[in-house]
């Protein structure tokens, strides 16, 4: 029997080791971690994250041949393949600070690998890594490898959060790198023949190291570009009155470009595209490429323009300060159908809000209070370190209330924001909401959700991301 270990049980590991085991009856997978409760909640009936379909599938094989445990070492000492998804946070000093991956979880994993390893083993990137990654963890295993014999692939993820179960059942591409040699490719062939339990043999592809970890930043890049220039032209958008649903819709009609990833937003958020892209431009840097590093460093400045366009706007339209006034916030997570708040666009949002003395109310249907509060005091790049070693309780921010409900957020309060596209927010009662809103009652919708002439027609005035504005917005300034 294959055996499966998984050193990570966070949004990667755990979805993806579910899967594994759902479709591979006959391997045993492990997901080993040393946080006791995120073990804890992966054992008991609230799994520590939320994804569409995740928990049908991780009871339909838990305790048969899906493992959660905290005895990390017994596992990795037992496993034929070692998956390896820890986290690699950007580095917040010291060398390529603010742009470089930080590699200690790394190198601490490969470490206690090489440590309590007895046999040869296949060891599995999944964590997003800078090129060349692979490199550093092979020399440590073979500098600690007591005559063991150590193939490293890459595997890179290719997930979206809230689609991750059906992107797994279903991927685009299962990518694996491997080593140009006898005993690199017998290795892919291992990781092959896991994966084509489920996934037609032609979306298996096999490449040489560096190329599979390229793809996965190249990837990353290439989406977050595509959401970077769709809200650059939002803003022209807005300076000309054009709809830019419409120039949008127009453009993805192209086959050549395509219809996805086109929706102008307050922004792009997630663990990944500015993280993969930070590192982009640092691998391009240290190779002597200043050019291509300042391109893509523009994806992440036109992120940033975007986010503080929006503030801009909410408060040059409410008469130049929302100082001690109630803004409701609709919508934490980064995107729907997660409670994922890694890098959201909220966080900025609000900052900036605050930095204007407003008062927040937050509604997010899936993060908690406690989640929001962490977010908004957290340092840049602390969530990205395992959770005993990000700030123990941030001192919560006294003008932010948290509510469990759209209704009681947006109560008494001068406008709302609606900053994630949950499904919701489609379907409220706005004429219910504006009764209890101070006036001029204000909505400012960072995600196009709602439709703005319905919402006008009740009394609203209301601003959406890239459409022609109100007259009210028309001789307000674009920037405060």
């Amino acid at each position: 029997m294959v055996k499966i270990c998984c050193i990570g049980a966070g949004y990667v590991g755990g979805p993806t080791m579910a899967v594994i085991a759902l479709k591979c009856p006959s391997i045993e997978v492990v997901v080993v971690d040393i946080s006791v409760t995120r073990i804890a909640a992966w054992n008991s009936d609230q799994l520590p994250i939320y994804e569409p379909g995740l928990e049908d599938v991780v009871k339909q094989c838990r305790g048969r041949n899906l493992f959660f445990s905290t005895e990390v070492e017994k596992h990795v000492c037992e496993a034929d393949i070692i998956f390896v998804s820890v986290n690699t946070p950007t580095k917040t000093r010291g060398l390529g600070a603010g742009k470089a991956a930080d590699l200690t979880y790394w190198e601490s994993a490969a470490r206690m690998i090489a440590d309590v390893s007895k046999s040869d083993k296949i060891v599995v990137e999944k964590s997003t890594v800078p090129v060349k990654t692979a490199e550093a963890i092979e020399k440590i295993l073979t500098h600690n490898s007591k005559g063991i014999n150590y193939q490293i692939l890459s595997n890179p993820e290719f997930l979206a959060e809230g689609t991750a179960i059906q992107d797994l059942f279903n991927p685009d591409r299962v990518l694996i790198g491997g080593r140009e040699t006898p005993e690199g490719q017998k290795a892919v062939r291992a990781l092959k023949e896991v994966y084509a339990n489920w996934v037609p043999e032609d979306r298996i592809i096999t490449t040489n190291l560096w190329s599979a970890e390229l793809s996965k930043l190249a990837a990353n890049a290439f989406l977050a570009q595509r959401i970077s220039s769709v809200n650059a032209i939002s803003a022209l958008c807005e300076a000309t009155g054009a709809n830019v649903a419409e120039v949008a819709y127009a453009v993805g009609k192209d086959s050549r470009i395509g219809p996805k990833f086109l929706n102008a937003s307050v922004g792009f958020g997630g663990s990944c595209f500015q993280k993969d892209i930070l590192n982009l431009v640092y691998i391009c840097e240290c190779n002597g490429l200043p050019e291509v590093a300042n391109y893509w460093k523009q994806v992440i400045k036109i992120n940033d323009y975007q986010k503080s366009r929006f503030v801009n706007r909410v408060v040059s339209s409410m008469f130049n300060t929302v100082a001690g006034k109630k803004i409701a916030v609709l919508g934490f997570a980064f995107k729907k159908d997660t409670g994922d708040t890694r890098e959201t666009p909220a966080i900025d949002v609000c900052k900036g809000l605050l930095g204007d003395k407003a008062k927040i109310s937050i509604y997010d249907p899936q993060v908690t209070e406690d989640q929001i509060q962490r977010d908004l005091a957290m340092n840049k790049f602390d969530w990205d370190h395992p959770i005993h070693l990000q700030p123990m309780s941030p001192t919560a921010v006294k003008e932010v209330t948290v509510t469990w409900d759209a209704y009681e957020a947006t109560k008494g309060a001068h406008g709302v924001c609606i900053l994630t596209e949950w499904d919701e927010f489609k379907t409220l009662d706005y004429s219910k909401i504006y009764q209890n809103m101070q006036k001029p009652a204000f909505v400012f919708d960072g995600r196009n959700v709602v439709d703005s002439d319905k919402l006008r027609e009740i009394g609203f005035i209301v601003y959406s991301i890239g459409k022609p504005l109100d007259p009210w917005l028309k001789d307000m300034p674009a920037v405060a």
